[in-house]
């Protein structure tokens, strides 16, 4: 291939290029593995570092070469720039172990942008309208993404093989994590309707490919196709649904622990999306409090007699 290309000479193994093939190598034999959905994400990420640096004897790579990169990335775009470094991070965690590939740590104080709200949950009138309108595997997808928290990519796996004594247990396809979500009463009522069969409970309603799965993608179509018809669900996303899924249970007070363990969350993650909905629920218990004891302060002025 070199030699196609017009060039000659070994190939070094030095630079950011064969640093970041070893990298990806390696996956396939580290004692903990690393999920499909992880090693693309990596390999993604590590991209504009290649194109930037892929020629580049790894040892001269500095944090303010870093740093400029993801400045650069994230003045559009902070959250790409974040999964950029997150990944640099990963491949030098290697490098620097037992591979034995670098000396030194090039990301070392390059700082991370900011977190934005994320993917917001939809309100109560958009859950509601949803409820009443949606209909066919749209409506199958809007319920299994709202009472099981799950990713795009998990909830068109799903399947009756996945149903484990009154949840579903299946393998996210990102992290690898295998959460248990329990089979809430309104999800299992809903479910009820639908017809017994083997395969995914999402299936292709049109076109050539009826009666075939969705893929992430083309589940996300169905979705946004039906999202247009009605303006109530402008900027409503499935993610948010996920953020839907973590806040119901918060409020039902369970801990960010267990929600973690019911939906295949980090715990980080679960204090996240909480974060409005504990903040509300505070500043709710402070103003009950005030007025039971402005209450209070009545009934004891009216028993003793001294009102004003």
């Amino acid at each position: 291939m070199r030699q196609a290309q017009g060039t000659f000479g070994p190939t070094p193994t030095d630079t950011i290029g064969a640093l970041i093939d070893a990298f990806e190598v390696s996956w396939e034999t580290r004692q903990r593995k690393i999920s499909r959905g992880t090693q693309a994400h990596y390999r993604r990420n590590l991209q504009p570092a290649r194109k930037a640096w892929g020629d580049l004897p790894a040892r001269e790579l500095r944090p303010r070469h870093v740093d400029a990169l993801v400045r650069k990335i994230g003045a559009e775009k902070p959250g790409a720039a974040n999964n950029v470094l997150d990944a640099l991070r990963a491949l030098v965690a290697w490098a620097t172990g037992p591979a034995d590939r670098l000396s030194h740590d090039p990301t070392q104080g390059v700082e991370r942008f900011a977190k934005g709200e994320g993917h917001r949950p939809w309100t109560q009138e958009q859950l509601d309208y949803a409820e009443k309108h949606f209909t066919g595997m749209v409506r199958r997808f809007y319920f299994l993404s709202r009472y099981t928290g799950q990713r795009i990519s998990d909830v068109v796996r799903l399947n009756p093989n996945d149903e484990d004594e009154g949840g579903f247990s299946l393998s996210q396809k990102k992290t690898g994590v295998k959460p248990w979500c329990p089979i809430f009463p309104e999800l299992e009522a809903e479910m009820a309707t639908w017809e017994r069969r083997p395969g995914p409970y999402l299936l292709q309603e049109h076109g050539k490919s009826i009666g075939k799965p969705f893929s992430t993608n083309q589940m996300w179509k169905a979705f946004d196709r039906e999202r247009k018809k009605h303006p109530i669900l402008e900027g409503a996303v499935p993610h948010g649904l996920r953020a839907n899924a973590v806040i119901r249970l918060r409020g039902e007070g369970y801990t960010a622990m267990l929600i973690s363990d019911m939906v295949g969350m980090s715990v980080e993650m679960v204090e996240h999306y909480c974060r409005h909905a504990d903040r509300k629920a505070s500043g709710q218990a402070v103003l009950r409090g005030l007025r039971e004891q402005t209450d209070d302060t009545i009934v004891k002025r009216w028993k003793s007699g001294k009102q004003k």
